[in-house]
């Protein structure tokens, strides 16, 4: 009987390897929304049956392998008894003694059956145990110490496997999906289940303020990094970690400082970081803005480093390492550090929580190596970009100047073909992930008609109903290149002075960063051109330039965008520049023309747009009259070919990449860890740390 149970359960090895086969598929359900199109799902399917196949033929061919062990040793066990008897036979002279003999080996034989097929049924049920719980963790991203003795004994080909079938989900999750706020959703319960995500900024998305009737106000600030983390941070429940700005704030905090968002349906955490004036001036103003932001923009204004800035900078950072600390809930969180505010935080949050998964997002360019090379800090600043697991930065262009940058200034090594940087015996990997905006716009809900915009903005502008409108929109910085496209619209009247009084541009800026001298001298600096621009070309009635200096909501900015003929951006040097797709994004009537620096990131995605040089004047002028004189045919060709690159690319699909380059990273680890082929991390805790 026992050695019937053997022969079974070594039969049914195969039955109990395809039954796990299938319960490692995903169901559908939660699948589809990740591989969109027809036939992209079934393609996706048939080119993972090869790696899926493999692992599981070999957790199969692992069990026979047992089982032919044990029918082996069953086999010799039976043969040593048989000859033992003939051996004693011719010794043993009576019936009775032989018979007893008899009886006697062949119970102990089949006591040593018994007790091989009770062992063969614990080794069967380890090994395919074993497959379940390397699927499990595999599939939920969970990093284990490998057991000792493992009976699965994953091997290097079985890795492969997975990480083909890995490599494979990642082109169809980022490529062929749709990306909206319920698909990032669905992706991160599939790729993310049960993981903690904290993000950080220095910028709240919720800000609570005290008005001067003692009521409280909720502001959600207009930005496009709120935009991408929010429905990260719901559908993970997870923490966002923020320095809190408004002057209500801690009026609405618990003692913990946390507040639950949003105030309407709350599912996740804010926790507010209190600075002071005085460490907002040098952490900020001071070497974030002062330092960092002319340092890595190719504007030609010089970079001021104190080191009393640099003290307060790596204060601050070390304020919100510690707040990242103490609302982990376990050892392993997937932390997302955003913008040059925290070029240090990586490497403190990676001492405390070795294990901890850190994506961090520069969101403005970086510079050659010469020029970073002029930091005082660079080596520190390198260092703690390095304590991150994944660094990301918006083009291809801006992380190899980060390669070189860290091979000229440190002891390390760069693997260009896979894009990693191995330094301190971490290694990180270094990926290019454009930003955008959400798609559909949220302020294009309630937008009139393009016809009715374009009435309502000329007739509150005072503008004739036959004027071409330019527009502008950016913040007063020096960056934006605002006094570079207003010689181009002085250039552009003065070869075409049959456009005075038919073409005028509104260039809204709103204030920003008035602390610093260099942003204070802009405005006035772009005040006083205007006026002179203007009195050069007066005697139409209609102004060559409007400058509206207040900041403006985006259901303005949508409006202005969609009563324009063009829309013009001049950045001398920007990381992206979303004001750029947010026009595109505008222009549902596929008309309108987008006139794009080349030194913008955007202009590597929208292509289509009409390429400018701000250094050039008279290119930029000619540029301007190109655009108002192009066939409304051309305009929406060129327009359609960009909305479709902004809704493909949308800033869900940002966040999505970077989460699923996450996931994988934790697989990965997962898998090296289990197959021996590098260490198990240290499971430090917070309070050891």
């Amino acid at each position: 009987m026992q050695a019937a149970t053997v022969v079974r359960t070594a039969r049914n090895a195969n039955e109990t390897v395809n039954a796990l086969r299938a319960e490692a598929e995903p169901p559908r359900s939660q699948g589809a929304p990740l591989a969109a199109g027809s036939g992209a799902s079934d393609a996706a399917a048939q080119t993972e049956d090869g790696p899926r196949s493999q692992l599981f033929s070999a957790a199969r061919d692992h069990a026979r392998r047992r089982a032919a062990i044990i029918w082996w040793s069953l086999g010799l066990l039976f043969c040593v008894a048989v000859s033992l008897v003939f051996f004693f036979l011719p010794a043993v002279t009576g019936n009775g003694t032989r018979n007893r003999l008899i009886v006697s080996l062949f119970a102990m034989a089949t006591a040593g059956a018994g007790v091989a097929s009770a062992v063969a049924f614990v080794i069967l049920r380890r090994s395919m145990n074993a497959v379940r719980r390397a699927i499990d963790d595999l599939r939920e991203g969970r990093v284990e110490h490998k057991p000792a003795g493992d009976p699965l004994g994953v091997g290097a080909g079985v890795r492969e496997a997975l990480e083909e079938l890995d490599f494979l989900r990642k082109g169809i999750d980022v490529t062929h999906t749709d990306w909206t706020p319920e698909t990032l959703s669905v992706a991160l319960a599939n790729e993310l289940p049960g993981q903690e995500v904290i993000v950080v900024s220095n910028r709240e998305p919720y800000i609570h303020n005290r008005q001067q009737d003692g009521s409280i106000s909720l502001q959600i600030p207009a930005s496009g990094l709120v935009s991408a983390l929010e429905p990260v941070t719901r559908a993970c429940k997870g923490t966002w970690i923020a320095h809190g700005s408004g002057s209500a704030d801690r009026e609405t905090v618990d003692a913990n400082d946390r507040v639950a968002v949003p105030p309407h349906a709350p599912n996740y955490t804010l926790r507010r970081v209190w600075l002071t004036d005085e460490e907002q001036d040098g952490y900020y103003y001071g070497f974030a803005n002062e330092g960092v932001w002319p340092l890595c923009h190719i504007a030609f204004v010089r970079p001021i480093f104190r080191e009393s800035d640099w003290a307060m900078y790596k204060a601050v950072n070390q304020r919100f390492a510690d707040a990242v600390v103490q609302e982990a809930k376990r050892p392993d969180p997937i932390v997302l550090i955003q913008d040059y505010h925290f070029a240090l935080l990586p490497r403190m949050v990676r001492e405390r929580l070795p294990q901890a998964t850190i994506v961090t997002f520069w969101h403005i360019p970086w510079p050659n190596a010469e020029t970073f090379g002029i930091c005082p800090y660079r080596d520190e600043i390198i260092d703690g970009l390095l304590g991150s697991s994944i660094l990301g930065f918006h083009t291809r262009y801006h992380c190899n100047n980060f390669f070189e940058t860290v091979d000229r200034f440190v002891e390390s090594r760069i693997d260009r073909e896979n894009a990693s940087i191995a330094y301190g015996g971490h290694e990180t990997a270094v990926r290019p992930y454009p930003i955008s905006i959400e798609w559909p716009p949220a302020a294009m809900e309630n937008q009139k008609p393009v016809a009715e915009c374009r009435s309502v903005v000329r007739r509150r502008l005072g503008l004739p109903g036959d004027v071409a409108i330019g527009v502008g929109i950016e913040r007063f910085d020096y960056t934006k290149g605002i006094l570079d496209r207003m010689h181009a619209i002085d250039s552009f009247l003065t070869e075409n002075p049959e456009w005075k009084g038919r073409f005028t541009f509104v260039q809204v800026a709103a204030p920003t960063r008035s602390k610093l001298p260099s942003y204070r001298l802009l405005q006035e600096e772009a005040v006083a051109l205007a006026e002179a621009i203007n009195q050069r070309h007066a005697g139409s009635g209609v102004p060559a330039i409007m400058l509206v200096a207040r900041h403006h909501q985006p259901d303005e900015v949508f409006e202005l965008f969609r009563a324009a003929d063009l829309c013009l951006v001049s950045s001398l040097h920007d990381g992206m520049n979303l004001v750029a797709k947010e026009f595109v994004a505008a222009r549902d009537d596929e008309q309108g023309v987008l006139v794009l620096s080349a030194f913008a990131g955007a202009s590597r995605e929208l292509s289509e747009a009409v390429i400018v040089n701000p250094y050039h004047t008279h290119a930029m002028g000619e540029a301007i009259l190109r655009a108002l004189t192009m066939p409304a045919a051309e305009q929406r060709e060129r327009m359609r070919l960009m909305r479709e690159q902004v809704r493909a690319r949308n800033v869900y699909r940002w966040a999505g990449q970077m989460l699923i380059d996450a996931a994988r990273l934790r697989k990965r680890q997962r898998i090296a860890e289990i197959t021996g082929e590098v260490p198990a991390r240290d499971s430090r805790s917070k309070a050891a740390a």
